[in-house]
């Protein structure tokens, strides 16, 4: 099926999701994951309404949003090596995935030099896996005041890759967790935190039904990934 067939249903399914939750889906984004996918299909995303995009690779997003519609937005969700920070300030207006104080200081000081500010999301291992990136809760709490005093920084929220399961279900304690947690954010920071990116291809209605306002899918909209070399490992498939 095309994008233009599957974007309704997933659209649907986000819709019924947001109705069990007593949730409005105008407060749900859907963040198209466009990896691996070519300008061209970007194209056709944005003229079937898509607005939002997700890359996880900087080199590939460079090459990629000069040739896409103009209309894109499109926001970072793999994991940023601080050498790379410069090009993602420029290339995206969201920086998910911020795991560590010393990769927030160094986007801090690329959008200093660019003179814009770069809202961000802070990457929890809510499962503690060793094979995956983001904070322990405990060190995020630690860390938090003074991750968000960084300037031209915006911490607007948190987000998370839970362990891949083929039962959706599965993922639903790791997405309740980030709930939790970001109301304990906002206790520290005596401020409201907007967002809680969670859920991907499988599991983005049990993230919704746990708060989730962006789902990161890309599979179910795109179909499957047409890589080149070197897949990624499943568990990171959006």
């Amino acid at each position: 099926m095309s994008f233009a067939d599957n974007l309704p249903a997933i659209q649907q399914r986000i819709s019924a999701a947001c109705a069990r939750a007593g949730r409005d889906p105008q407060f749900v984004m859907l963040l198209a994951v466009s990896k691996t996918c070519d300008a061209e299909t970007v194209s056709e995303a944005v003229k079937c309404g898509q607005v939002f995009f997700g890359e996880n690779k900087v080199q590939e997003a460079k090459a990629k949003i000069p040739l896409s519609p103009g209309k894109a937005r499109w926001h970072f969700i793999g994991h940023l090596q601080s050498n790379k920070a410069r090009d993602a300030v420029e290339l995206f207006e969201m920086i998910q995935g911020v795991d560590s104080l010393n990769l927030a200081r160094e986007i801090s000081k690329r959008c200093e030099q660019a003179a814009k500010e770069m809202p961000v999301l802070l990457e929890v291992n809510a499962a503690g896996e060793s094979s995956k990136f983001g904070y322990p809760p405990e060190k995020l709490l630690a860390e938090l005041k003074e991750l968000s005093s960084l300037p031209r920084l915006i911490v607007q929220g948190l987000m998370t890759i839970p362990p891949y399961a083929t039962a959706p279900e599965k993922s639903r304690p790791y997405f309740r967790r980030l709930r939790e947690l970001k109301s304990q954010c906002e206790e520290i920071l005596g401020a409201p935190l907007p967002h809680l990116s969670m859920g991907m291809s499988g599991d983005f209605e049990i993230a919704i039904e746990e708060g989730a306002t962006i789902v990161r899918i890309g599979t179910a909209l795109f179909g499957p990934r047409k890589y080149r070399a070197n897949p990624a490992p499943l568990d990171s498939e959006p």
